[in-house]
């Protein structure tokens, strides 16, 4: 499994917005896709503007086909219905190597 891992700068008064309008757009076109597994957005109790998206892919080879022009559109109407101003300040992606933990 794949792990993207975006790091998302939103004034703090529109926080919820961002997130209603991330799954409406983003999580349901990327749900489209060969390979979505899911998806979590995590937020920062000390930092009312920061959130955090995980996104997980079953292979990095399925999320990297996905074209660029899809994602392009996916982005400018995501921008579009947003109506403020947001920032990815951080994107990584990481790979699992351990599926389970036993103690």
């Amino acid at each position: 499994m794949i792990i993207e891992l975006l790091r998302v700068k939103v004034p703090p008064e529109h926080r919820e917005q961002y997130i209603q309008k991330d799954a409406e757009i983003w999580t349901a076109a990327l749900a489209r896709y060969p390979g979505f597994l899911g998806k979590e957005v995590w937020i920062n109790p000390n930092d009312t503007g920061e959130i955090i998206l995980v996104v997980q892919w079953a292979t990095r080879e399925e999320w990297k086909a996905i074209p660029q022009a899809e994602l392009d559109a996916i982005d400018q109407k995501f921008n579009q219905e947003l109506g403020f101003e947001s920032e990815i300040v951080e994107s990584c992606e990481y790979r699992s190597v351990v599926r389970s933990w036993n103690s």
